[in-house]
């Protein structure tokens, strides 16, 4: 069972997993469910209100695409929107990331005095 941290992680990240599948290619709900499932261990059942809110943000649009086995597929793209805001929270992970490593794995600063050093 994944405990709070795990969770809050997850939910921190997904917006921006989403927006990084999709500047791959266009994709519908399960597909990209399926995807972060493998990935991130993200229940099905967190994609739909995700898209929705996505949508309703402005980051990606859709269109349906007939098909031949059942119901026609929504579609999700990217906007340019959402291409700005894939951009602007990749380098704000990775800052972020970058940070916590420094903090975990410190290493250590030649230029500080030791103790025995200071006045």
């Amino acid at each position: 069972m994944p405990d709070a941290i795990d969770i809050q992680l997850k939910k921190g990240a997904l917006v921006l997993c989403v927006l990084a599948l999709l500047s791959r290619g266009d994709s519908y709900a399960y597909e990209i469910a399926s995807r972060m499932a493998d990935a991130v261990g993200m229940g099905e059942g967190t994609i739909y209100p995700l898209m929705r809110r996505m949508q309703g943000d402005g980051l990606v649009s859709t269109y349906l695409v007939e098909s031949t086995a059942g119901p026609s597929r929504k579609y999700y793209r990217l906007t340019d929107a959402g291409r700005e805001s894939l951009a602007a929270q990749r380098a704000e992970w990775r800052g972020f990331t970058q940070a916590v490593d420094r903090l975990l794995d410190p290493v250590e600063d030649t230029a500080k005095p030791t103790t025995e050093e200071q006045p």
